[in-house]
């Protein structure tokens, strides 16, 4: 998954039915607090462990939830992938910093808007010249502006 909180990457999951590793979940499990962020590095690698497992284990797909917004993050899942010799897809949610944030005021845990923001500045879009054999792109209120 690649996109900004609040553009709808966990309740996509949701939707498909699927269990996913996801950033937030692993905060929780390690810290009791699916907003720490003084964890980052632990939790990554915990996510890379347990996507190394399950590939291992040759499960069909594996969904992993959290914000990817850079090549540099996304890199060691592609990484992975060619280990395993496994296909590897993006899905990036293209939905405006607005509706992002005014999602985000709707839900019972917030991010905050400058944060939100900060991570908009960096986000680049997945490319298939970083190794995806897929990209998806689940476009929702990208104004008419946006390249979409």
């Amino acid at each position: 998954m690649v996109g900004l909180p609040g553009s709808g990457k966990s309740t996509w999951l949701e939707k498909l039915g699927v269990s996913a590793i996801s950033s937030d979940s692993i905060r929780q499990l390690l810290a009791d607090d699916p907003t720490d962020q003084t964890l980052h590095a632990r939790v990554f690698a915990t996510m890379r462990y347990l996507v190394r497992h399950r590939l291992a284990l040759g499960r069909p797909a594996t969904y992993v939830d959290a914000t990817h917004l850079t090549p540099e993050e996304r890199a060691p899942y592609l990484k992975l992938a060619a280990v395993y010799g496994c296909p590897v897809e993006a899905v990036f949610f293209h939905v405006s910093v607005e509706e992002c944030l005014e999602r985000n005021r709707r839900r019972d845990r917030n991010v905050p808007e400058e944060a939100i923001r900060a991570m908009q500045s960096k986000l680049v879009p997945p490319a298939p010249e970083e190794g995806f054999d897929r990209i998806t792109v689940v476009a929702d209120c990208v104004p008419s502006g946006e390249p979409g």
